[in-house]
């Protein structure tokens, strides 16, 4: 019996490779209060290992860009800021899937099914802002007065929901949303207090302080709150995925 269900569950075992498109947003210092504000476009491809049904499991590398600017906020507070960014993510990750209803394509009984899925990875980031018409790597500028430059990496912690969709034989449709909660507070380039500007010079000064560009009016005190004081950034995918699923169909009516 116990070398019966060992091979069953060895055969049961299929590949599935895939690539997904679809948006991108962050929340933090610069976007503290919506969730779904979609800010850049995404992209990923995945291979992924089916144990049965229910259980998956996956590697995916995925590239997203993201942007926030305090100009376009409903806040007076922010549009008094006037800081912005963009940056680009690549990142790997490692996600377990766990589908809430049997999904074999091509031979399980459910076309479709809802799942949740988390997970480990790293990603790796780099904050840009506009200045006089060029792009600026911010890390370098170390614009709060860091005494060195923040990671060009950090661990995260994939975690969302979806739904995928049998459309015929082995192919799959996919919706997912997922969020990435990092270790570093330093997507935005914005996490403290404004730095002592007196220690500062050129491009770093001048984006240490941006809230009097228009105005002439300079809020950004040494010391007074340039972040939200929120220890970590998060950033999230929302993406549409079509895949492949090798499936040998005999091994799943062994059973």
């Amino acid at each position: 019996m116990f070398f019966l269900l060992a091979t069953y569950q060895l055969q049961a075992q299929t590949w599935e490779v895939g690539g997904s498109l679809g948006g991108a947003g962050y929340i933090g210092d610069l976007n503290p209060n919506n969730p779904v504000k979609i800010s850049g476009p995404s992209a990923g491809l995945f291979v992924k290992r089916n144990f049965d049904g229910y259980l998956s499991a996956r590697i995916t590398f995925s590239y997203a860009r993201f942007a926030a600017a305090d100009s376009t906020s409903s806040s007076q507070q922010f549009r008094d800021r006037n800081l912005s960014f963009t940056d680009g993510v690549k990142e790997l990750t490692a996600i377990g899937e766990f589908n809430f209803l049997k999904y074999i394509p091509d031979a399980g009984p459910n076309k479709f099914t809802p799942f949740i899925y988390a997970g480990i990875g790293v990603a790796a980031y780099a904050p840009r802002a506009m200045y006089n018409g060029q792009g600026v790597n911010l890390r370098e500028l170390k614009t709060e007065g860091q005494k060195a430059q923040y990671g060009d990496n950090t661990v995260v912690i994939p975690y969302g929901v979806g739904i995928k969709y049998n459309i015929g034989g082995k192919f799959n449709l996919g919706a997912d949303i997922g969020y990435r909660y990092t270790f570093t507070d330093y997507l935005d380039d914005v996490s403290g207090t404004y730095a002592d500007k007196s220690k500062l010079t050129g491009v770093a000064r001048a984006l240490s302080d941006r809230s009097g560009e228009k105005t002439g009016v300079y809020i950004g005190t040494t010391g007074t709150q340039r972040g939200d004081f929120k220890p970590r950034d998060t950033y999230f995918l929302l993406n549409f995925t079509i895949s492949y699923t090798f499936v040998i169909q005999r091994c799943y009516f062994q059973n």
